[in-house]
């Protein structure tokens, strides 16, 4: 991996170039990235779905969130690039340390195409007042990177009525409104979560995310869809024509920009318009910087996808708890390591009706790989499940019905009691978080001290949100809701809680080279009492799986928090049960009985 960042190095200085950087993105700032645009997993080695690589002549640091500490302190080694930890004590950001490295005078270089504007602006602040260069159309990883997967055309299809709720053309109606008030004559949208929902369409060109690779164009009189013909079926062209939406070329989104009349107004989110899009836009057009209104109205859910999310949560519980059913009974008499357990879930997902794919990549970790919150388990290196300890399951699923994120921590054995106590106040957390009633007009911010309360009780933490949003048959990752204690900018999950949105719940407990555990349901957002003090809201729970009663210390839980357990657990058996078979109905009501 250390050549691969000589040979960088050789071609920044053919550029003149004293630092280049490398970002986890595609053209559209999605989170997960298909296999043409994993060029900082492919320079560094380190395959996490966040962070930043950058290089100068002498250095190069790779910088990632919380998540991913453990992870990527390993996969970095022998790649020359140090791990920079990011928003930990001493170590500066991005910006910071370009202008902490870059001379007076130097030149900076990157893939404007892979960089969204709101961060190149960033840098631009950052770096003021030292005549820095920005070389904003190098490809350099590109030109290293010898068999470059192609760009992904998977074919598209359109949803039904019955499974989006609102029709394409309804949606467009309703947005153009939102354009009318803000003078808007054009809204850009680069983002694939956003156009895909908008238009009812989907896609296969990025793992786990049901996508088509697009970029759209909203005027008031027409509809622009810029992707790849291969992707589109006449079919599907047609069924677009239908709802006043045109097809042009995926990469004639950037010369559409670059038509756009002088005065027109265009409104763009800079945190999600790639800077080399953003280049494009005449200097006549006035620009409208704001988040895509979109955003918050597919956060939202109508009814029809609240209840066909409902359906989903049914058969990933059922195909969840048949998994735990199999587990729960071969470890120990059978040989069993992550990936074999990994692999016996997915298959029973894959029996459900209307299963499209895996929502993200199978986190099965035991013991002390569970300290990894995004562990991956590997051929060649992935444990055994020995009847002892933990074994941590976070996984989903995406269905024609909705996208599912749940988490089990499972116990295979024997569990010392530190562990259990580690568990039991994580199963707090998460209780507590779902029992909350609140004022309308809260944030996750408010709330999520209900769910780390229990930990930071024993001096414990965990280095990232509480929840975040859910797609509806989209990305497991949906702004901009969430739970985090703090504001994060970048993360956009810090909005008011408005009924229809789902939000996981998911504390947890990662001790470095010992365990991890974490357990999580879906919230739904929904009213409940309006008084002279405001309208009060509460959640829903959307997941149905049981919950590990053997690592419970019920003495240390509240009445309340017992109430709530017992009570979900029946509402499990009650769900579930039909659909299983004899022996599993009797196991489950074993694994569902009061405590």
């Amino acid at each position: 991996m250390g050549e691969k960042l000589e040979t960088l190095r050789r071609l920044m200085a053919r550029e003149g170039m004293d630092a280049y950087i490398l970002p986890t993105a595609d053209c559209h700032e999605s989170e997960y990235v298909g296999a043409h645009f994993k060029a900082r997993a492919y320079l560094t080695g380190f395959t996490g779905s966040a962070g930043v690589a950058v290089a100068t002549m002498e250095e190069a640091g790779m910088w990632t969130d919380g998540r991913y500490f453990i992870q990527a302190a390993a996969q970095l080694k022998g790649s020359g690039f140090d791990l920079m930890k990011m928003n930990e004590p001493g170590v500066p950001t991005v910006e910071e340390y370009l202008a902490q490295k870059l001379p007076r005078g130097g030149k900076l270089g990157f893939d404007g195409r892979v960089l969204y504007t709101g961060m190149v602006k960033s840098l631009q602040k950052a770096l003021a007042g030292k005549q820095i260069t920005f070389a904003a159309d190098k490809d350099l990883v590109g030109e290293m990177w010898q068999d470059r997967p192609a760009l992904s055309a998977q074919p598209a299809f359109r949803l039904k009525l019955s499974e989006a709720g609102l029709s394409a053309a309804d949606k467009v109606a309703d947005l153009r409104k939102d354009m009318a008030r803000e003078g808007a004559e054009v809204l850009l949208l680069p983002g694939l979560d956003d156009v895909n929902w908008l238009l009812n369409i989907r896609g296969n060109d990025i793992d786990y995310n049901p996508y088509l690779l697009a970029f759209a164009a909203v005027e008031q009189e027409k509809v622009t869809l810029f992707a790849q013909r291969a992707a589109l079926s006449d079919e599907v062209v047609d069924s677009l024509r239908e709802d006043g939406v045109d097809v042009a070329p995926y990469e004639g989104f950037y010369d559409y920009i670059a038509a756009i009349p002088d005065g027109a107004c265009v409104w763009i989110d800079t945190n999600k318009l790639n800077y080399a899009a953003y280049t494009r836009i005449p200097a006549g057009v006035r620009i409208l910087d704001k988040p895509s209104p979109v955003t918050l109205k597919k956060a939202i859910k109508n009814a029809t996808e609240i209840a066909n999310t409902r359906n989903a949560h049914v058969k990933d519980g059922v195909a969840y708890t048949k998994f735990l059913y199999w587990l729960k009974h071969n470890v120990g008499k059978a040989e069993l390591d992550e990936i074999a357990a990994s692999d016996y879930l997915e298959a029973r997902r894959a029996e459900q009706e209307g299963f499209l794919e895996l929502s993200f990549g199978t986190i099965c970790a035991y013991n002390a790989n569970a300290a990894m919150m995004h562990y991956s388990a590997r051929p060649g290196s992935a444990a055994k499940l020995e009847p002892r300890g933990l074994l941590l399951v976070d996984s989903g699923g995406t269905y024609l019905d909705g996208t599912t994120d749940i988490t089990r921590t499972i116990a295979l054995g024997e569990v010392p009691q530190q562990w259990k106590e580690h568990y039991t106040a994580t199963l707090r957390g998460m209780i507590n978080l779902s029992r909350a009633n609140f004022l309308y007009g809260c944030r996750g911010i408010n709330l999520d001290i209900l769910a780390r309360g229990p930990l930071w009780d024993v001096g414990i933490d965990y280095k990232c949100g509480t929840g975040h949003g859910v797609a509806h048959i989209g990305g497991v990752h949906e702004p901009p809701n969430g739970f985090r204690w703090r504001i994060v900018p970048e993360r956009n999950d810090s909005c008011v809680l408005e009924e229809g949105m789902i939000t996981t719940d998911e504390p947890g407990v990662y001790i470095e080279g010992s365990h991890g555990i974490r357990i999580e349901n879906e919230l739904l957002c929904v009213k409940g009492e309006a008084n002279e003090y405001g309208q009060f809201m509460h959640f829903e729970t959307l997941t149905f799986a049981p919950i590990d009663l053997a690592p419970v210390l019920p003495e240390r839980m509240t009445d309340a928090e017992r109430a709530f357990l017992n009570a979900y657990h029946e509402a499990v058996y009650e769900k579930l049960s039909p659909y299983l078979s004899q022996e599993e109905s009797a196991w489950l009501r074993q694994e569902t009985r009061a405590i």
